[in-house]
């Protein structure tokens, strides 16, 4: 019975582990070995890399980023609400509405913040 029932899990659980390293095994085949000094510099493009690597960004990029990503998420699922609402019962109207509030919320948090003063 446990054979009947595990079986199959344990056949696709073997090709998971066999696949990814007979793949990496036959690609040992296939890939360069000898590396070019180029290959072995921080950007691949052949140029030399001028100043740190690690450079400091400013906060208010990222407040950016969040925000964007507020409209962006509300613009995707204000087009599908828009496309099903006539067929939405009240409960999944309610839900929208409190998705909605939570965004707005965000969005005069961040307008109070005075951080995103292009909008």
């Amino acid at each position: 019975m446990l054979v009947e029932d595990y079986g199959p899990v344990a056949v696709f659980a073997l090709i998971a582990i066999l696949f990814p390293a007979l793949a990496f095994w036959v690609s040992r085949f296939f890939r360069p070995t000898k590396f070019q000094p180029q290959k072995r510099m921080t950007y691949e493009c052949g140029e030399q890399p001028i100043g740190h690597g690690q450079i400091q960004f400013h906060v208010q990029f990222y407040l950016y980023a969040i925000i964007f990503v507020i409209f962006d998420i509300v613009t995707v699922f204000l087009m599908i609400w828009a496309l099903v609402f006539s067929q939405l019962d009240d409960t999944a109207k309610l839900y929208m509405i409190a998705f909605l509030g939570l965004l707005l919320i965000g969005v005069a948090y961040a307008l109070k913040k005075g951080e995103v003063l292009w909008i």
